[in-house]
């Protein structure tokens, strides 16, 4: 364990004005409270909040994040409480302690409701004082580096709790080697034979071709030198779980695996940073594509730097990435340079992001009414974003997350202008709403009045903001005519056992259902969600039990048909009982019945003639209706044959099944199955959605398949 004087001498190497006196109260104070606990590896249980507080000095950060370090698991752990360490230390460092308590308390890796609950208290602590974060970060990577002494099934918890949110946390923050070194300790549980194997690689390219590392960064210096440019050069190979991540979004070998190796010039200014790109450029042939001049459109984290991609030594490629001093300070610390001392006196960097500005730009799109999926999707978008700058018609630059379509861009203008948007240009061209824009493109917006967002949109846009305005049009605009749908079934219902479904009636079914209104009871029946059905068991269980459910002959199970007139479920949708569906007519045949939000019925809008307007007669429908589910699972003994148990036990039968992505960790496959309705349905995705190796779930609709 390091003591207080050796402590202090990593603080006094950038802050010799350091409260001396503080530090060394706070942690005898730390070591008294913690006497006598261990940790699970056997150490004395101090020796974690005094390593936390070291990870911190690499920073440079200021007194009262390292005494909070000391003290971050006194409140919790021991018998200290919030009143005595601010009567000890102050107010601002027992708000400090008191904030990193609670987010430890946070269960960040629960169910998706509470989780995202949880998202917003670490966001609500994050706009309080962002140093809580700093600490939590530390507190998490010293927790990752001593992790084998925990049960294999925590570490992998943990782990899995790493990968999904301190690390992409870390990234967000602008703090890239916090960040790669959690994926690295979270990879090494998570895959340890896919890390393994990759250092193997490593090690056998080395002894073919020698130390490439030593040798570029030595080509590199040789020719700054030739064009009398001062700069610092350094070198490495990338991190086991980077390279793992490229091996597995470009689906290359590490043979064929391009840009392993990194590099960093550090120059004096500006001015250098481009004499230096025109070196190397001049020198090694770029790779198009793959430069960015993140000087001068800098990130909101403060990130500044020069990026490109070229053929180096043998062809092989390396991205190079060019900086000053200052901009490699807020690269190494992100936005926690703003904290950073240097020679006794609050580093003055003036590309340190204001804290307090930074955390609105990433919480102002997070809105309090989003269901609580939404609000977690556009979080993790949030931090997982890379950025893109494009350019308005007046040259206002709008930054975007990569893979931003000009959908997303016309959301980020205004929700007004995202709804209306019908096309756009993009350098003067009208391209599709889902091209994916690039650095430093001039995007145009065209509008119309009456123009509505559709269905398709979710899946073309990839920001939060955008994703969520577009839902919420949608609710709004489907409302009304759910609403209407869902009356004339309940009403249905309720004539069938004899009641009506007046308001008060709707209202007391809603209120024993959990919902708000009957207003909103009457949207779920619209939109399937709920049956009507489950609304007359809710006030009449007996009369709704006594009611014989007639089974539907499996030959004409639709109504709006002539007699003996045939006709078939649609491959692309497969809708199923319950569902809204509408007939398209073909010559020579019956038509093919599609679900009413069916993608491919918008070729036959200019063709009303050929629509039939159809509905599934009412009562028990057979499980024959076959729906194709896209699974991914683990690749772990015997899921598969959970997974199969599973839709045995809601009485649905499996007719086919094959794989579509085979890869180390997971499998990704189809699965046939067949139903009786939407709400036999809807039960097998929720019993394969609460099994713990289920990654993820959704029907799959294949437009390319004929109807």
């Amino acid at each position: 364990m390091i003591d207080v004087d050796d402590l202090i001498a990593l603080v006094r190497n950038y802050n010799p004005r350091t409260d001396e006196g503080l530090i060394r109260r706070a942690y005898d104070y730390g070591r008294d409270m913690h006497e006598g606990q261990k940790r699970r590896s056997g150490e004395d249980y101090f020796t974690h909040p005094v390593a936390v507080a070291a990870i911190l000095t690499e920073q440079r950060l200021d007194d009262a994040t390292l005494v909070t370090a000391l003290l971050h698991d006194t409140i919790e752990d021991t018998k200290s409480t919030y009143s005595e360490v601010a009567r000890l230390f102050g107010k601002e460092i027992a708000e400090l302690v008191d904030g990193v308590t609670k987010l430890t308390n946070l269960q960040l890796s629960s169910s998706e409701a509470k989780q995202a609950e949880n998202f917003r208290k670490l966001l609500i602590a994050m706009s309080k004082d962002l140093r809580v974060i700093l600490v939590k970060l530390a507190d998490r990577l010293h927790n990752m580096r001593t992790i084998r002494s925990l049960p294999m099934e925590k570490q992998v918890r943990k782990a899995r709790e790493t990968m999904d949110i301190f690390a992409p946390l870390a990234g967000r923050m602008g703090m890239q080697w916090m960040r790669e070194e959690l994926e690295d300790l979270a990879f090494r549980v998570l895959n340890p034979e896919g890390r393994s194997s990759i250092i193997r690689r490593f090690i056998m390219l080395q002894r073919e071709t020698g130390d490439v590392v030593h040798q570029i960064t030595n080509d590199i210096r040789n020719e700054l030198e030739k064009a009398g440019i001062e700069a610092d050069v350094f070198g490495r190979a990338k991190k086991p779980y980077s390279v793992w991540r490229k091996m597995q979004e470009k689906d290359l070998a590490f043979s064929r695996l391009s840009d392993i190796y990194g590099f960093r010039v550090i120059t004096g200014s500006e001015q250098d940073c481009y004499r230096v790109l025109g070196v190397i450029h001049q020198r090694w042939r770029a790779v198009p594509g793959r430069f960015k001049d993140y000087i001068s459109q800098p990130k909101n984290n403060g990130y500044r730097s020069i990026h490109t991609t070229v053929s180096g030594r043998d062809g092989k490629r390396v991205e190079v990435q060019i900086r000053t001093r200052e901009m490699h300070e807020v690269a190494e610390s992100g936005v926690a340079a703003h904290w950073s001392y240097r020679d006794g006196v609050r580093a003055q960097n003036r590309f340190a992001v204001d804290p307090a500005k930074w955390i609105t730009t990433l919480t102002e799109r997070f809105e309090a009414d989003e269901d609580h999926d939404e609000f977690l999707e556009t979080v993790k978008l949030e931090m997982y974003s890379d950025q893109v700058f494009c350019f308005t018609p007046k040259g206002d630059v709008i930054q975007l997350p990569r893979g931003a379509t000009p959908l997303d861009y016309a959301y980020a203008i205004h929700t007004r202008i995202g709804n209306s948007c019908v096309s756009a240009k993009v350098d003067g061209i009208r391209v599709p709403l889902w091209t994916r824009l690039k650095n430093g493109q001039s995007v145009e917006i065209i509008t119309a009045e009456g123009q509505r967002p559709q269905v398709s949109w979710i899946d073309i846009v990839v920001t939060g903001r955008a994703k969520a305005a577009i839902r919420r049009s949608l609710r709004e605009e489907d409302r009304g005519r759910f609403v209407k749908l869902g009356r004339e079934l309940a009403r249905v219902a309720f004539e069938h056992v004899g009641k009506r479904a007046t308001d008060k009636a709707l209202r007391t079914a809603a209120r024993r259902l959990g919902l708000p209104d009957e207003i909103e009871l009457l949207a779920r029946v619209g939109s399937a969600e709920l049956t009507a059905r489950r609304a007359v068991e809710a006030l009449y269980p007996e009369l709704a039990a006594a009611q014989p459910s007639e089974e539907v002959d499996v030959k004409r199970p639709v109504v709006g048909l002539a007699p003996d007139q045939p006709f078939r479920r649609a491959n692309c949708c497969q809708p199923v009982p319950g569902e809204r569906i509408v007939g398209i007519t073909y010559r020579g045949q019956g038509p093919i019945v599609h679900a009413i939000d069916c993608p491919a019925l918008a070729e036959f809008e200019d063709h009303p003639e050929r629509w039939v307007d159809l509905r599934w007669k009412a009562g028990r429908h057979p499980a024959v209706h076959t729906v194709s589910l896209n699974v991914t699972i683990s690749n772990a003994l015997g899921v598969l044959g959970r997974l199969c148990t599973l839709i045995g036990e809601q009485k649905a039968n499996i007719s086919d099944l094959h794989f579509v992505d085979r890869k180390p960790d997971y499998y990704r496959l189809i699965v046939e199955v067949d139903m009786r309705d939407v709400e036999h349905l809807h039960n097998v995705m929720t019993a394969l959605e609460a099994e713990s190796d289920v990654a993820q779930i959704e029907r799959y609709r294949d437009l390319s398949r004929k109807p």
